[in-house]
This record gives structure tokens, sequence and C-alpha cells, in this order.
């Protein structure tokens, strides 16, 4: 028996995803949890062989969530689902340390095969992201490039990002300008855009 654990904020789809995967005779739905930072705590009360995350959930996303699960229980096994067709999110997951990454309006079969093939030690990468992301690239930002684009999203004043990552502003300042000569946008405010729509933040 597969023991999953599912984490996906909207309520209806895990709801249907949980009664789906039950229908699976070598399936049991261990915990469904509705924020990452309740993925945690269910793995380690479950125990599940396989953790289903969404990537857009409150309390931290699923990319978030992947790295420290994989870390403190390697032998739970992640699939990444999504509805974002961003190659960059495929990266993070394999740098996280994800076994799958699967669209959400994968076939339920595939699903099912894509969680199998998992449990047994395989990968499972959904074929489309895939061939977009041999295009893409990695992520041109450095770890720190990204903190300080990723918190100049609201709009911040340089000297409240610099105050919450404790940075000078003027730290902060080349690594605005080094994000978006690197993006070859404008701003930092098209910098982000392009980070975002590529799955870079």
């Amino acid at each position: 028996m597969i023991r999953i654990l599912l984490a996906d904020d909207q309520a209806l789809f895990r709801t249907a995803l949980t009664s789906l995967l039950t229908l699976e005779p070598d399936f049991s739905v261990a915990a469904a949890v509705g924020r990452g930072d309740e993925v945690l705590p269910a793995a380690r009360e479950h125990r599940p062989d396989i953790a289903l995350l969404d990537i857009e959930m409150p309390g931290g996303t699923g990319l978030d969530v992947c790295e420290p699960l994989r870390t403190e229980l390697p032998e739970v096994r992640v699939i990444i689902l999504t509805t974002f067709e961003r190659p960059g999110y495929l990266r993070r997951a394999v740098d996280a340390g994800a076994s799958g990454f699967v669209a959400k309006d994968a076939e339920p079969d595939a699903l099912a095969e894509a969680i199998r093939k998992v449990a047994q030690g395989l990968h499972v990468i959904d074929s489309e992201l895939a061939n977009e992301s041999l295009f893409t690239g990695r992520s041109p930002l450095t770890p720190r490039e990204r903190d300080v684009l990723e918190a100049s999203l609201d709009g911040r004043p340089i000297r409240a990002i610099a105050a919450d990552l404790h940075l000078s502003p003027g730290t902060v300042r080349n690594h605005l300008s080094a994000a978006i000569t690197k993006t070859g946008t404008p701003n930092r405010a098209a910098a982000a855009r392009v980070a975002v729509q590529n799955g870079w933040l």
C-alpha cells in the first residue's frame, strides 16, 4: 500500500483528489492538508511514502516545503503538482529534491502511474515542461538577488527591503541593479515580472 500525503489549499480540489486516489486499490491517503506549514508536521505524524505538494499555498509553497521535508524525512518522495507552466519551477523543484513534477490537469490514470513510478524510486517529469525548461535555461539570479527581488514585489522602498533582509540600502540597490541587467528589463518591477513569469521567484 502506498501511503500519500496531499497538500493543496483548494478544499474542493483536495477533497476530489483524495476521493480519486482512494479508488486505487494500492493507494491510501494518510493525510490531506491545506497549508505549506502543515506539511512537515503531518509527514512526521503519518509517515507517508509520497507527498503530493501544490506549488502555491499559504504558509509556504510546495517548493519551499520540499527541501526541508526531504532533509528530515528522506524516505518521503515528493511530487509537485502545478497549474503553472513555468520552467523555472521545474528546475527549482528538482534542485529541492522532488522526484516528480506533474500538471494538475493530468489525467487521473497518468497521475496514478506517476505516483507508482515515484514510489518505486523513479523520477517522473511532465514532458512539455521538461522540453520547455531545456530552452529556457536556469535562473540567472543569485540567491541573494532573488531574495532582494522577491522582497521588492510589493513596491516597498529600498530602505524597508534593506531592513527586512539585514542589508545596507546600497547593497540592495546593487542586487536590484544586477537583477535588472540579467533580466534585460528597465526597472525592478519589470525584472520581478520576468522572474515570476519564468518561475525564478
